[in-house]
């Protein structure tokens, strides 16, 4: 058991951070936030030792790039958790019974998160952040691709707990060897809840092998439709900010749905995404309506196979549908429950799609690159929940929260 010792450190440590106040959290968060921009150089130069193993054209090339620019919005993500309030000691509900019992449903931490994870070293630092904040310890699972980046992040947080005069054994990073992933799943009183981030084999992994109680944070099969009634120009630029934003990430576009009145308008439509080299694979009716105005070498025939993938590169499927019913089925059929979107004017149109369609996250007339905690306004995010149990949609403080019952007598016994 390679992580044995790792789990028991962090179980002594968690308790001690149920008395820690809410200034010495935002203090420590601070002074991280400064030590990272201060130790960019070095994190870089960590990071650069992991991207050299992995070629640029790999989907996961940018999730593993950090940055000056990266860097820093993570620092800024984390002094945007030290604005928002404790999620901590909140009172859900109180009432007093007719035999003189006070009770109170107050928010208490999970205790120890498990995040298991890919090649994304910003979720290092989101998932201490937020965990930090909440008053959970936390154990890190990355992928070997980032285990360089996570070492060196993994160490400035512990260094920045212990300045400051705390357990840096409130954080471990596991080993990256496989071994580790399976000792997780079975941390039972070890870990309270376990959070996927990646692929969605790793999280069909998770959740059929886990006995730690798993949130699911789902892969991103992305949807947008744009109906009959759609506004050319609005639709243009959201489709072309939804696929090429940044394409590696779990709410980029993979599937453009159209009204098949609407097709004369596909080329304008779609017309930006070649100046990003975007590869269509479109349906018939979508291949004959653009075969002569997008580059034939970006222009692909659809296969059953084009729906119902999560590209993460620049890569986008067009099906043509010949009413709403038709799209939201397609939707329905194919869709992980992540983020999907309408473009139309039409007020009903746009009710009955956000009754319609099952997802985290519903758009109108938006571009689905806003599914994301910060955007949220939640600080940072520890992942997007898919599930509908305990959290769904990006998931930050409060959803690394649970509850208490706390009841108060005076002498009270029950006959």
């Amino acid at each position: 058991m390679i992580c044995t010792e790792q789990l028991h450190k962090v179980k002594d440590a968690s308790r001690t951070m149920c008395l820690l106040s809410s200034e010495t959290i935002n203090n420590l968060l601070e002074q991280l936030s400064k030590s990272l921009r201060e130790s960019t150089e070095q994190i870089l130069e960590a990071n650069q030792k992991d991207l050299e193993h992995m070629s640029e054209y790999d989907p996961k090339y940018d999730r593993l790039l950090l940055s000056h620019e990266r860097i820093n919005g993570i620092a800024d993500d984390i002094e945007n958790t030290i604005q928002l309030p404790s999620p901590l000691g909140k009172v859900l509900s109180e009432k007093t019974l007719e035999n003189g019992l006070a009770i109170k449903k107050v928010s208490v931490p999970l205790g120890t998160v498990g995040v298991i994870y890919e090649a994304r070293p910003n979720v290092t630092l989101d998932v201490f952040a937020l965990c930090f904040k909440s008053g959970n310890a936390c154990v890190l699972k990355g992928g070997s691709d980032a285990e360089n980046s996570n070492r060196a992040l993994v160490a400035l947080i512990k260094k920045t707990l212990a300045d400051n005069h705390l357990d840096p054994e409130i954080i471990q990073l596991l080993p990256s060897a496989r071994e580790a992933v399976a000792e997780l799943m079975n941390a039972v009183g070890f870990v309270d809840v376990l959070i996927p981030r990646g692929s969605q084999n790793l999280i069909n992994t998770v959740r059929q092998n886990s006995k730690v109680p798993v949130i699911e944070t789902g892969a991103g099969i992305v949807h947008t439709y744009f109906d009959k009634d759609g506004n050319l120009q609005k639709g243009k630029q959201i489709v072309f900010n939804a696929k090429t934003r940044r394409v590696s990430v779990c709410n980029a576009l993979d599937c453009l749905l159209i009204h098949k009145t609407r097709l004369a308008d596909l080329s304008e439509l779609v017309s930006k995404l070649q100046d990003k080299n975007v590869e269509i694979f479109a349906d018939k009716e979508a291949y004959h309506a653009i075969e002569n105005t997008y580059p034939k070498n970006l222009l692909k025939k659809a296969e059953e196979s084009s729906f119902g993938t999560e590209f993460l590169s620049h890569k986008m499927s067009i099906k043509t549908v010949s009413d709403f019913q038709e799209a939201t089925n397609h939707i329905y059929k194919y869709s992980s429950k992540h983020s999907e979107a309408i473009i139309s004017e039409n007020s009903k149109t746009i009710s009955d799609f956000y009754s319609v369609v099952d997802a985290a996250a519903i758009y109108s007339n938006t571009s689905t690159a806003f599914t994301d905690g910060a955007q949220f306004g939640l600080g940072a995010e520890i992942g997007i929940s898919t599930q509908k149990l305990h959290a769904r949609g990006p998931m930050a403080l409060e959803e690394l929260c649970s509850y208490k019952w706390l009841i108060t007598g005076d002498g009270h016994i029950r006959e």
